[in-house]
């Protein structure tokens, strides 16, 4: 087992830093174009801006949340936290059905006789990522709230507290310490959001250092601009995953007795203000994804032909990387929890401080002197998305695996138990929920990923979330919406599948 560890670790931190390397080498000395320094200016600007406003906007969502009970909020709680699921080219076809030039939104504005507003831009950008990541910041900022001992809030209505002084000494104090936490993570996210600049950015006013890199890669095939670029985004991306983790800290609002005592509830216009937040968050969340299911519905029928193949590319690649990532992640998640070298734990991590697109661009330039990158586009695929969903997947099993540890681990290595008995007998049972959560997760993040199959992937190579780009580039939106309808559809059942077998899996 620690060999295997070591060894698995050890191809992890490889996996990075090779191309991480190859990338350096190629780039040679740093020298930026004007047009680099708008890409890393709007990389930057879009991601403060996205992030602020999807925290600022989660704030009174999750306070609703926190202190409102009614019929469908645990549905809605579930819709927060759905971000992951949901691919982002999916997203972005969603946002366009609903604020495009012939959308809902845009249609409604001509019926008023005003003009229709434009979704492609900066403008866009930004729309984009506060869809993609207010849910994640709604449920960072309600896990605040509801870190809050019950006692404390019991304790402030016995002393007649107004809604304004709960806000100042219990909220506020909370909302200092997750709220930078929430920003950095968001920032650091939006830095590395490929899909969102690649369909509704472009020019010089919304490309982004991701987007750049595209373009020399695909476009230019200048590897040496594309190499710096790279270089450049894995030092940003770093310093912003960097921050993150800095800002992440331990919840210091004191210990309770576990109690779940109903949060107090004010009345008067602050119940209104909370139901208006909850029906406009619902509703920014919901309708671009009803767009997509009443343009995609009709569609169905007469699919491209290109969209089946890809499907079976998508669920290929999706079921080999997540097996790759749940085998690598299982194995440094008992080492670690056995204490058998902090390092693992750093190269479970080291995935989250670049992106696909830069991996995917230090690959290329280590395959190219060797043989045609086109002919390993999906095996470079599998790895990077295997890659990038490793730290989540270790993440989720770490705490079940060290509980194991420590409530079977000595009695195991006293019976001998090890090798496969050890791993059918007690860790794959006690371990199958997250063990399920996770594969359902990677496969799903693997499902909608698209980045390094933008560079690598010939026309007889594309996964779907490729197809669906291509074809909204070429504005055949009833064909794209129907093939993000079958591609949410394949995402959420190879979620729930694997999810299921964690949750009713024979012991």
């Amino acid at each position: 087992m620690a060999s295997g560890a070591r060894a698995v670790g050890a191809a992890a931190l490889l996996l990075v830093t090779l191309p991480l390397a190859a990338v350096a080498m190629r780039a040679g000395g740093l020298s930026l174009a004007p047009a680099d320094w708008l890409a890393l200016r709007f990389s930057v600007s879009q991601a403060v801006v996205s992030a602020l406003v999807s925290v600022v906007l989660a704030v009174p969502v999750a306070r609703a949340l926190a202190r409102r009970s009614f019929p469908g909020r645990g549905a809605l709680i579930t819709l927060m936290g759905a971000p992951f699921l949901l691919p982002v080219i999916v997203a972005v076809m969603g946002l366009v059905a609903l604020f495009g030039r012939s959308g809902a939104l845009n249609d409604f504005l001509m019926a008023l006789g005003l003009e229709r507003l434009s979704i492609y831009g900066p403008q866009g950008v930004v729309l984009a990522h506060v869809f993609l990541n207010l849910p994640l910041a709604v449920r960072m900022i309600l896990q605040g709230w509801q870190a809050i001992p019950a006692e404390r809030f019991r304790l402030a209505e016995s002393l007649s507290f107004a809604p304004r002084d709960v806000m100042r000494h219990l909220e506020l104090p909370m909302l200092r310490e997750v709220l930078p936490g929430a920003l950095a993570t968001i920032f650091a996210l939006c830095l590395t959001s490929f899909a969102v600049a690649l369909v509704l950015g472009g020019g010089p006013a919304a490309t982004t250092l991701e987007l750049a890199i595209y373009q020399a890669v695909r476009f230019e095939f200048d590897l040496g601009h594309a190499a710096g670029l790279a270089l450049l985004q894995a030092t940003v991306g770093g310093a912003a995953a960097l921050a993150a983790w800095a800002a992440a800290t331990t919840a210091g609002f004191g210990v309770g007795m576990d109690r779940v005592v109903p949060l107090a509830a004010p009345g008067g216009w602050r119940r209104g203000a909370d139901g208006a937040v909850l029906v406009l968050a619902a509703l920014f969340l919901l309708l671009p994804l009803g767009a997509v299911v009443l343009r995609g519905l009709p569609g169905l029928m007469d699919l491209p032909g290109a969209v089946w193949p890809a499907l079976g590319r998508s669920v290929a690649v999706a079921l080999v990387s997540t097996a790759v990532t749940m085998a690598a992640a299982l194995v440094l998640a008992l080492a670690v929890a056995r204490g058998q070298g902090r390092w693992l734990d750093l190269a479970a991590a080291l995935p989250l401080a670049t992106s696909g697109l830069v991996l995917g661009t230090g690959l290329f330039l280590l395959v190219q002197p060797v043989l045609p990158p086109v002919r390993v586009a999906l095996a470079v695929t599998v790895v990077v998305n295997a890659l990038l969903a490793l730290p989540f997947a270790y993440r989720l099993l770490l705490p079940d695996a060290r509980a194991l540890q420590a409530g079977y681990g000595a009695l195991a290595d006293s019976l001998g138990m090890r090798g496969f008995a050890r791993l059918r007998q007690l860790i794959l049972p006690r371990l199958r929920r997250p063990l399920g959560f996770a594969a359902g997760l990677a496969a799903a993040l693997s499902m909608g990923d698209l980045g390094v199959i933008a560079l690598f992937a010939s026309d007889g190579q594309a996964t779907l979330p490729l197809v669906v780009q291509r074809l909204m580039g070429a504005y055949r939106t009833e064909a794209a919406a129907a093939a993000s309808l079958l591609l949410v559809a394949a995402s959420l059942a190879l979620f729930w599948g694997f999810d299921r077998w964690g949750r009713h899996a024979e012991a």
